[in-house]
């Protein structure tokens, strides 16, 4: 199982390194509005992705594994991680695959997330009061579960204005790369096949792993948030090892491998001190996984893995973060 897991990890930093959807420039270039690579392979991701796992669930293969929609800890921790992943250029998924590829900045983000993981376990019971209320699991299928024949409906016209959506946008844009479509189209066939009950049955995801780890580090165990995120974090940690290695022998093999801290894009915007790139990589790294953890999930395990599922929860956090994103990449790479 071990081994399964790991080369899933391998396959998932390979899509994200085919179409560079892991690089700073490209994360960062969408808080600038001049790249939108990310958004596009997310909306036709979750496109294709709710139509196989649908499929699947109707026939009995798969089930879902929807996040609650927790108002306060979706909106606070949507806009934090949005923040947190425009400063940072990274998300808790794409951090290992660059840091195998040589991006010192993304292993300050690791360091900093660790960081964050560490002070949410401290600070997650002096919190939960303005992280609800919780409005449960609210997706399309609890809302139409009555009437199958709507649901599919619904299900498909949301599907295609997603995929035409990435392709409206990808025109406006006038971006001749498509390796995107490639990368969004085998994200979604992954999620998919993860989820399956004779694979893994569960989807992907990145964020909780942070906690795992430090708290494990740290011995910080003996609490009823570590029995709940043990199982997910144990998995994840193996996920993201694969990732980091995928990140390491794909760019040996491509002959990419580069150990650099600056980038073109915060050179441009922020100059070229070193000092400040680790001092906000760090402080990235720190946001994206306390939003994330007040959100119950980051950019695979939220937006990708739920958005797929139609629950609410996620595209309200997508909502939040990109906004968060936006707004930051506006503030903060300023001229």
């Amino acid at each position: 199982m071990t081994t399964l897991i790991f080369i899933f990890g391998l396959l998932f930093g390979a899509i994200l390194q085919y179409a560079n959807l892991n690089r700073f420039n490209t994360i960062s270039g969408l808080a600038l509005r001049k790249d939108f690579a990310v958004a596009k392979a997310i909306l036709i991701a979750i496109g294709v992705g709710a139509i196989l796992i649908n499929i699947e669930v109707a026939l009995g293969l798969a089930n879902y594994h929807t996040k609650p929609f927790i108002l306060g800890g979706i909106v606070l921790g949507g806009l934090i991680f949005g923040s947190g992943m425009a400063i940072l250029g990274y998300c808790p998924g794409t951090l290992p695959v660059s840091a195998g590829q040589g991006s010192i900045d993304a292993w300050i983000g690791i360091a900093g997330g660790l960081f964050g993981g560490f002070i949410y376990t401290i600070l997650m019971p002096y919190i939960t009061h303005i992280l609800g209320p919780d409005l449960g699991n609210i997706t399309l299928k609890t809302v139409l579960t009555q009437n199958v024949l709507l649901f599919n409906i619904v299900t498909f016209m949301v599907t295609g204005l997603l995929i035409a959506l990435s392709f409206w946008i990808n025109k406006k844009e006038k971006y001749k790369n498509n390796r995107w479509i490639f990368s969004g189209v085998a994200l979604a066939v992954l999620n998919a096949v993860i989820v399956l009950q004779s694979v893994l049955d569960r989807p992907i995801g990145a964020s909780t792993t942070y906690l795992y780890a430090i708290d494990s580090i740290l011995e910080i165990t003996h609490n009823n948030y570590f029995e709940k995120i043990q199982n997910p974090g144990h998995w994840e940690l193996i996920f993201l090892a694969g990732a980091l290695a995928s990140g390491f022998l794909f760019s040996l093999v491509r002959k990419d491998f580069k150990l650099i801290l600056i980038n073109e894009n915060w050179k441009n915007h922020k100059g070229i001190s070193k000092v400040n790139r680790i001092i906000w990589a760090f402080i990235g790294g720190f946001l994206i996984i306390l939003g994330a953890r007040m959100a119950g999930g980051c950019t695979s395990g939220h937006i990708l893995s739920g958005g797929m599922q139609f629950a609410l929860s996620s595209f309200v956090f997508a909502i939040f973060v990109f906004a968060g994103l936006l707004i930051t990449g506006r503030l903060f790479y300023r001229e």
